[in-house]
């Protein structure tokens, strides 16, 4: 898995793939910044009358509910329905799933009505996404009820998708295969955003790549090795910003490689 993370990231910048968002207004600067961070090319398209243009010639679509309303749910499902028809990987962050029954059945909506390619959300969402049960206060994971791994399991079998649930340990599952990655850093959790970031760099890793379960993986590594480095030169959250943004455009691939802490999940 090192070594697939580290070949995609090179192939991430070479290939330089525009990432399709329809994302939140709270955080769409930082994802855009990300996107080009990581070494893609973000296009932040939201208005019905052109999303199934834009991702017609998109590597990827990023969906993001975390601000959403019902005139931009109708975008997503247009862009996400002309994405599956161009083979175009989508992402869905279900943001809050949970908190309300908009959110709820808006995330249940797009995922009944496209196909997702890779699912991600804190452990939180992806319970409530499983039937098994998560607690989410406004956009935080309050934790999923159950095991983790199992439930992440439960997600992907129940909506046919790679599922990428983030957390202390992040998961990633699918097609019978899982991996476990521990790398991260605590100050991740006291900056708005770096979830919505996840998604634009697992976005960017599925136009690279061409399997789900490991380019997710690859992402979460990268972006986590991406947090421990900034981590340990910053006195606070918002030096921790922009320093994220630093580590992300400064990663390589041989650092991917040798720093990568991923373990392959032999359970299923």
């Amino acid at each position: 898995m090192n070594h697939y993370g580290a070949a995609l990231l090179g192939r991430v910048r070479s290939t330089r793939p525009l990432i399709h968002h329809i994302t939140n207004t709270v955080t769409i600067n930082d994802c855009a910044n990300a996107t080009l961070a990581i070494g893609a090319a973000p296009v932040m398209a939201g208005a019905i009358e052109e999303v199934a243009e834009m991702a017609g010639i998109a590597g990827a679509l990023v969906l993001n509910i975390g601000t959403l309303t019902p005139a931009q749910v109708d975008a997503m499902v247009a862009a996400g329905k002309a994405a599956n028809a161009h083979g175009i990987p989508v992402i869905l962050d279900p943001v809050g799933v949970g908190a309300t029954t908009l959110r709820t059945e808006s995330a249940e909506r797009i995922l009944n009505e496209c196909r997702i390619t890779i699912l991600k959300g804190n452990a939180g969402e992806i319970g409530v996404l499983a039937g098994s049960g998560g607690t989410v206060r406004g956009v935080d994971s309050g934790g999923c009820t159950g095991d983790p791994i199992e439930v992440a399991l439960r997600c992907s079998g129940r909506w046919n998708t790679a599922v990428a649930m983030t957390g202390e340990t992040d998961i990633v599952c699918g097609n019978g295969e899982a991996y476990l990655i521990l790398n991260g850093s605590p100050m991740m959790e006291r900056l708005s955003g770096t979830g919505c970031m996840a998604a634009s760099v697992v976005g960017a890793f599925a136009a690279a790549g061409d399997d789900p379960v490991k380019s997710a993986a690859a992402a979460l590594i990268a972006f986590g090795l991406a947090g421990e480095r900034a981590a340990r030169q910053s006195a606070g959250p918002y030096s921790f910003r922009t320093a994220l943004f630093d580590e992300l455009a400064s990663l390589t691939p041989e650092t991917v490689s040798a720093e990568a802490q991923v373990e392959q999940y032999h359970g299923i």
